[in-house]
C-alpha cells in the first residue's frame, strides 16, 4: 500500500471508527504540585455540567474526569498536574477501586455546590483560612451575614463555613485586653446597631436567632462547617437558649448567677457536659476548648487522621481524603475539643491521642451535616490579632488546608451516593 492510500485509510478509519475517549486524573498524592488549586479545577469543571469522579483513597484521593482540551489547558493554567489517559486505563483504574479487597471507592460528583461565609463585612481583626482557602483555590463564594440570614436566605445556598465568630454575644471575650482598640469599639458599636436595626435589645439574642437559623438550615439538608470559636460558641449559644450568660459589659446586665444549672445541652449539636466560664476577663468561653489546659510543643504538635472504610463510610472518608494521615497542629481561640465533652454520637475524624483531644469532628443534624475543626490557620501556628493573612501560594500543598476544601466539595458526591 502506498503512502496515499495509507493515508486515505486513516482518514477513513478515523471517521468509521473513532478515537476512544480520553480522561483526565488529577492525582492528589505526592506527585501533585498543587493540591489546593485541584480542588478549584473540580468546582470549575463541576460548574461546567460535566461529571467527576472522586475517587476515594486511590492517590490521596484523586480527581478523574473526561477530557476535554478545555480543561488540560486549564490545569495548565492554575499550575495541576494531571495526566491523560486513555478509557481502558480509567476503566482499570476503577476495576481496581471496586475490588473488595481495596479500602478504595469511586463517588460520582454531579453538581458544584452553591457556597456561603457567614462573615461581618469587616473581618477585622481576624481573616479566615475558609475564605482564603476558596480565594486561592479560585472557588466562588457569597458572603452573607446577619440581615441575609434572618431574610431567610440561607435557603439559597447548599454549604456554609461560619467565619470566626462568637455566636454568644461576648464579642469574642476580647473585652479584658481590647476594649479600648479601635476595632474592637467599631464592633461592639456595629454588632449593637445591626441588633436594634433587626428588632433585637441584645447582640446576644441577635446572634442566638441566627443560630436557630443556621440550626434550621443544617436540618433542611443543608452542609455547615465551622472553625476556631464558632464551634463551641455556636453550641453555646444554642445551650443557653433563653439564659443570660453574657456579663454587664457585654449586654449591659449582668448574667444569670444560675446560668450553668439552667443551660440545656439537648440542643448542642456536638457538645456536652460542659462548664461555662463565668469570669469575663477570660478569653474562653468554657472548658470544651484544650487551648488553655493543654501543653504541647509546638514541634510536637500534630493530629492524625482516622482511616475509613471508603465502602462503607463514604462521607468521612471523603472528609478525610489527604496524602498524609498526620496533620500539624495549629492554634486559634478554640483549638482542640476536650474529648469528654464530645457527644458520644459524634465522629472524631482527627485527634491528638497524647492529649486525649479532637481536633476534627461530624455529625449529622436532620437531613444536614455539619464538621467543627479546632483552630485557626493550618499554616500559622499562633495566628495573632493583627498578623497577616497567610500567602497561600507559599503554601499550595498544605494538608491542613485540604481538610477545608474536602469540606467544599463533600456536597456534590454526598447527594449522588445517596441516590445510589
Amino acid at each position: 500500500m502506498n503512502k496515499t492510500a495509507l493515508l486515505f485509510f486513516i482518514l477513513v478509519a478515523g471517521m468509521v471508527f473513532p478515537l476512544r475517549s480520553a480522561s483526565i486524573l488529577i492525582p492528589m498524592d505526592e506527585s501533585q504540585q498543587n493540591h489546593l488549586k485541584s480542588y478549584g479545577l473540580a468546582y470549575w469543571v463541576l460548574s461546567q455540567d460535566v461529571e467527576i469522579y472522586w475517587l476515594l483513597n486511590y492517590r490521596g484521593g484523586s480527581f478523574m474526569f473526561s477530557h476535554n482540551k478545555t480543561f488540560e489547558n486549564e490545569c495548565l493554567i492554575r499550575g495541576i498536574s494531571y495526566q491523560v489517559i486513555a478509557d481502558v486505563q480509567a476503566q482499570s483504574i476503577l476495576q481496581e477501586i471496586a475490588g473488595a479487597d481495596v479500602n478504595m471507592d469511586a463517588v460520582k460528583m454531579e453538581k458544584a455546590p452553591k457556597v456561603a461565609v457567614y462573615s461581618p463585612k469587616d473581618k477585622l481583626p481576624w481573616d479566615d483560612a475558609v475564605t482564603l482557602a476558596l480565594t486561592y483555590a479560585e472557588i466562588p463564594y457569597d458572603v452573607v451575614y446577619d440581615e441575609e440570614v434572618m431574610a431567610d436566605k440561607l435557603h439559597l445556598y447548599d454549604w456554609l463555613h461560619l467565619h470566626h465568630e462568637d455566636f454568644t454575644g461576648q464579642y469574642g471575650r476580647f473585652w479584658a485586653m481590647y476594649r479600648n482598640v479601635k476595632w474592637y469599639i467599631d464592633q461592639q458599636r456595629n454588632a449593637e446597631e445591626m441588633a436594634g436595626k433587626l428588632g433585637f435589645r441584645k447582640v446576644s439574642e441577635l446572634k442566638l436567632a441566627v443560630a436557630k437559623k443556621i440550626r434550621d438550615f443544617t436540618m433542611g439538608g443543608g452542609f455547615l462547617f465551622a472553625m476556631c470559636s464558632a464551634t463551641d460558641s455556636y453550641d453555646i449559644a444554642l445551650a443557653a437558649d433563653g439564659v443570660d450568660i453574657c456579663e454587664s459589659m457585654f449586654d449591659g446586665d449582668p448574667a444569670d448567677p444560675a446560668m450553668q444549672k439552667k443551660i440545656n445541652f439537648n440542643n448542642c449539636f456536638a457538645f456536652h457536659n460542659f462548664t461555662l466560664s463565668a469570669n469575663p476577663m477570660e478569653y474562653e468561653f468554657s472548658n470544651i476548648d484544650a487551648t488553655q489546659s493543654r501543653r504541647v510543643p509546638e514541634k510536637e504538635d500534630y493530629f492524625a487522621l482516622f482511616e475509613f472504610s471508603a465502602k462503607w463510610d463514604p462521607v468521612p472518608t471523603m472528609l478525610c481524603q489527604n496524602h498524609t494521615r498526620i496533620i500539624k497542629g495549629f492554634m486559634g481561640q478554640t483549638t482542640a475539643f476536650v474529648k469528654p465533652f464530645i457527644k458520644p454520637d459524634i465522629l472524631v475524624m482527627g485527634e491528638n491521642k497524647a492529649v486525649n483531644e479532637a481536633r476534627y469532628i461530624h455529625g449529622e443534624f436532620g437531613k444536614g451535616t455539619w464538621t467543627f475543626y479546632g483552630g485557626h490557620d493550618p499554616e500559622d501556628y499562633e495566628h495573632k490579632v493583627g498578623d497577616p493573612p497567610t500567602d497561600l501560594s507559599l503554601h499550595p500543598n498544605s494538608p491542613g488546608y485540604r481538610l477545608i476544601l474536602n469540606n467544599i466539595l463533600f456536597p456534590a458526591a454526598k447527594k449522588k451516593k445517596q441516590k445510589t
